[in-house]
């Protein structure tokens, strides 16, 4: 029965879907995928498939790598090696409704990246998916040497015997903050920064999860936007000063012919139980089920729809990964207990590896495959 149901609602959504397409809906769709400039929606193939609604299942080939076979990855990431008892959440596998994504295959995305630089520029759950890509690029070839080094913020890991560097710049604003005699301020019209993602082939950028930091956690004292210094500010206001700033960045520094630009979107976290209708939980903690695509809609993340204004508004072509909805199913994946911090750090931020950012990363494969 539990089938059926799901069936019907499939073949609803698709029903939708081409009655979109003939009230014009899927035209325009096609046409802003495929546009010169602007927003393009990575998870939507060129056919109109839309690969952000689904529903995790179950796939007994997963996960996508052991964790142990990649020394490398941070201990915060890694749940197994901190005790995390469950297994589930390292099954479930992302499935479109209407098509299906293609397998990660990442001695192609090596090849295809041959003599070339990729760059993850953010906070960290950029962090957190640049960890993903190593160690899914790693086990794809395990017998190809890699050299891994850290320089200030810029972590870079390199595959020499296909020339192709992975790097990280922590970044967790983009815009700048600046030390001065009145304290740290947090420039949200000023980005000397983007002198190190020139050049580079692949960035795919990211900032959302220091914003709202409040506090011991907040590593500003004061917001500077034009001439006006503020103690503080609406923070999503903020938010979107700062990423018109990058916006403008892009419009003048990327040249389409060299650099493809993504946005990874915003990840959402998973700190307030009741968000998914749970009244006697208050965290992720314990978490071992993701939520049904099906039935639980959690509706648009306000940040993520600041995002999407303003990769609307960039004249130069930008990727949205749009990782918001699938992740929002996912109260299982975070490292709760198990992360850097045991008992006494609940976190419910970042993701367990293997993990949710691997499917970002199949969403960037399949974004890069098909163009």
């Amino acid at each position: 029965m539990g089938s059926l149901a799901i069936s019907i609602t499939q073949i609803l959504v698709l029903f939708l879907l081409l009655m979109n397409e003939a009230n014009g809906d899927g035209h325009n769709h096609h046409e802003h995928f495929n546009k010169v400039g602007g927003i393009i929606r990575a998870n939507t193939t060129t056919e109109g498939c839309d690969f952000s609604q689904g529903n995790w299942v179950y796939d007994p080939s997963y996960p996508l790598y052991d964790t142990s076979c990649c020394p490398f990855v941070e201990k915060e990431f890694d749940c197994i090696r901190n005790g995390r008892p469950d297994k589930l959440y390292l099954k479930l596998r992302w499935q479109p409704f209407a098509c299906n994504l293609p397998r990660f295959n990442g001695r192609d995305f090596l090849r295809r990246f041959r003599g070339k630089s990729i760059m993850f520029v953010g906070d960290s759950l950029s962090l957190n998916q640049w960890q993903s890509l190593t160690c899914m690029l790693h086990t794809a070839d395990p017998q190809a040497q890699y050299e891994s080094a850290r320089v200030g913020g810029l972590s870079i890991f390199t595959f020499p015997a296909y020339n192709v560097k992975v790097m990280f710049s922590r970044n967790a604003f983009l815009v700048d903050i600046i030390s001065t005699s009145a304290g740290r301020v947090l420039q949200l019209n000023s980005l000397q920064s983007g002198k190190l993602w020139k050049n580079v082939d692949l960035l795919i950028f990211n900032t959302w999860h220091w914003w709202l930091h409040t506090g011991r956690k907040q590593p500003w004292d004061f917001i500077q936007d034009g001439q006006i210094l503020h103690k503080d500010m609406d923070r999503l206001v903020a938010y979107e000063k700062a990423l018109n700033t990058w916006a403008k960045w892009v419009d003048t520094n990327v040249d389409p012919t060299k650099t493809r630009v993504f946005f990874q979107g915003v990840s959402p976290d998973h700190n307030n139980a009741t968000e998914w209708g749970d009244l006697s939980g208050k965290s992720c903690a314990g978490q071992a089920r993701a939520l049904d695509g099906l039935s639980y809609q959690a509706g648009p993340h306000p940040a993520e729809l600041v995002v999407e204004k303003v990769v609307r508004s960039i004249s130069k072509p930008v990727s949205l990964l749009n990782v918001t909805a699938l992740s929002q199913l996912r109260k299982d994946g975070h490292p709760s207990f198990y992360g850097h911090g045991g008992h006494r750090d609940m976190d419910c931020s970042h993701w367990c590896l293997a993990g949710v950012p691997d499917t970002w990363n199949i969403l960037l494969y399949a974004a890069i495959s098909q163009s």
